[in-house]
């Protein structure tokens, strides 16, 4: 996290003071942030969330930042306040004809607990992409997060259902044109 980052999210805590004094002693201390304020957060289980973030990364569409909690499994967005309905919007429009995927939407009245400027690797909340400065408004952030939920939601559903249906070892062997061995090799 760079120096802007720190100073921004501090600033974002309900008491900033307190928040920058907890980091300058342990830069790993998580804390709880309001969101609603100066973001909101996109709640996504862990696989998916990870891959909506794989997928974003891959295909250079904006993000901001992104946290995980490996105790709870979920990958949190932060993105810019009062962008629920668009949001949900985005995500309707590119579920027409499929389910919509499942999400949790945190905005005012709700808090979050987001890792601190250092967390290692152990540390229960992680960035999987640290803020690096005062994120700005961006509808093209928030619609690309929301057509990549629902691209990644269909292709780890159909990863699940394709492994469900054909054993990968017969589902090779059928590829390359012969029989899988009888233990699966």
């Amino acid at each position: 996290m760079t120096r802007r980052g720190r100073k921004w999210l501090s600033e974002a805590a309900d008491d900033p003071e307190h928040c920058a004094s907890q980091w300058d002693d342990d830069p790993r201390a998580p804390h709880p942030f309001p969101t609603g304020r100066d973001f909101d957060v996109v709640v996504i289980e862990q696989r998916t969330g990870v891959e909506v973030f794989s997928q974003l990364q891959q295909r250079g569409m904006p993000h901001g930042p992104v946290m995980t909690d490996l105790g709870n499994r979920q990958v949190g967005f932060l993105i810019a306040p009062g962008s629920r309905d668009r949001f949900d919007r985005a995500v309707i429009r590119e579920s027409e004809g499929h389910g919509t995927p499942t999400y949790g939407y945190l905005a005012t009245g709700s808090f979050v607990v987001l890792p601190g400027p250092m967390p290692l690797s152990g540390d229960r909340y992680q960035w999987l992409a640290a803020p690096t400065r005062a994120p700005e408004p961006s509808p093209l952030r928030v619609v690309a997060l929301a057509v990549m939920l629902v691209a990644a939601t269909g292709l780890l559903e159909r990863v699940d259902r394709y492994g469900e249906e054909f054993p990968v070892s017969a589902a090779i062997a059928a590829m390359a044109g012969t029989e899988a061995a009888p233990d699966g090799r």
